[in-house]
């Protein structure tokens, strides 16, 4: 069975699609740029805000769904420039302190709405 996962305490999807379904005992999230849910827009203030924006949201995301951060398995990291990692590091770091999950970290070319950072998560619902 598939059931759609929503709030409006993380940002309104940009396109046809959900902000997170759960299908069986997975939610799959997904992936979240730092755009302020109160306001819609693009944060300022360089990475360590945006990342800590799209963590927030995740949070959101996950506690609409019933979660927290301990249920997540599985997290793909999206930066624009690698010499960010550090510092998209440090933050993601306040939010995952325990039973790590597995994780990939990617540069890629461009974000939506130029974001610097983007990440999606896979969280076991049990």
């Amino acid at each position: 069975m598939k059931e759609i996962v929503k709030t409006l305490k993380a940002p309104e999807a940009i396109g046809p699609y959900s902000q997170a379904v759960k299908v069986g005992d997975f939610l799959f999230a997904s992936g979240q740029i730092p755009i302020d849910p109160q306001t819609g827009d693009l944060v300022s203030g360089g990475i360590e805000a945006q990342t800590k924006q799209v963590m927030e949201n995740i949070k959101q995301i996950l506690f609409a769904g019933g979660l927290s951060f301990n249920n997540v398995i599985k997290t793909t990291v999206f930066i624009l420039k690698m010499e960010d990692f550090t510092a998209v590091n440090q933050i993601y770091g306040k939010y995952f302190t325990a039973d790590l999950p597995a994780r990939s970290c990617v540069a890629v070319g461009s974000l939506p709405k130029k974001a610097l950072v983007e990440i999606e998560v896979i969280a076991y619902c049990r």
